[in-house]
């Protein structure tokens, strides 16, 4: 395992996200109803930012740009580029199915730490 520290817990308020970049990585730091995530801050569509993404009711990170939308414990798809309205259908082809790389998360003595595999 390779945790490294990218910010202290004061950092990440309720309701708010910061990336955070870990080797290569850009990572979606998330504090989401007083639980911590840690997921990649690309769309595994198009690799698009995901930091502005709206977060559902049932915990899922929605892409701005095509509504992709993952579960942000697991990285499972809960929906697959539904934007825009009949070219999203030509668009999810351009990519398949894939899940959101989601990464381990601790807090420990004031800092969070995240655990990145390289690719």
């Amino acid at each position: 395992m390779s945790w490294t520290k990218v910010l202290a817990v004061e950092a990440l308020s309720p309701g708010t996200r910061q990336v955070v970049k870990v080797g290569n990585r850009k990572i979606l730091v998330l504090n989401h109803e007083n639980q911590l995530y840690a997921v990649d801050n690309n769309c595994p569509h198009l690799k698009l930012p995901l930091k502005s993404g709206k977060i559902t009711e049932d915990g899922a990170i929605v892409c701005t740009f095509h509504r992709s939308a993952f579960d942000l414990r697991t990285g499972e798809v809960q929906g697959w580029c539904s934007w825009p309205p009949g070219v999203g259908k030509v668009l999810s082809m351009v990519s398949p199915q894939k899940a959101l790389p989601v990464f381990p998360i601790r807090v420990e003595e004031g800092s969070i730490w995240v655990d990145v595999q390289e690719e």
